[in-house]
């Protein structure tokens, strides 16, 4: 199976914002309760998913932080869902906003044309 027959990456942009549990924690304490009680859970029932973290408190009152996730396929995602809801990320220390979760370029994909809406200048 070659690159362009493979099923595409799941993308899931997570809409978060934070809880008065994390935000009462110091700067060390947050790191340290994300690292000892977050990052283990999903390295431990996860293979196949990247993540990249984006702050937005500045720009948004509804959503905080927007963490976006890559996984090599739908079942890699679920467990990644799964994973996180057994921490106290999910509820205490964020509230999930919003899901958005799609494939780049779906579209071209579908109708087999060129993804003429990813532009670089």
């Amino acid at each position: 199976m070659s690159a362009e027959e493979a099923a595409p990456p799941v993308t899931a942009f997570m809409l978060i914002k934070t809880m008065p549990e994390w935000l009462a924690m110091t700067p060390e304490e947050r790191v340290n309760a994300f690292v000892t009680e977050v990052v283990p859970a999903i390295k431990a029932k996860t293979t196949g998913v990247r993540s990249r973290f984006y702050d937005t408190e500045f720009y948004s009152t509804r959503v905080t932080d927007v963490w976006v996730w890559e996984a090599d396929d739908h079942a890699a995602y679920q467990l990644l869902i799964d994973a996180l809801r057994e921490t106290p990320f999910w509820d205490r220390y964020f509230e999930v906003v919003d899901l958005l979760v799609g494939t780049e370029n779906g579209y071209s994909r579908t109708y087999g044309t060129e993804a003429v809406t990813t532009i670089s200048t």
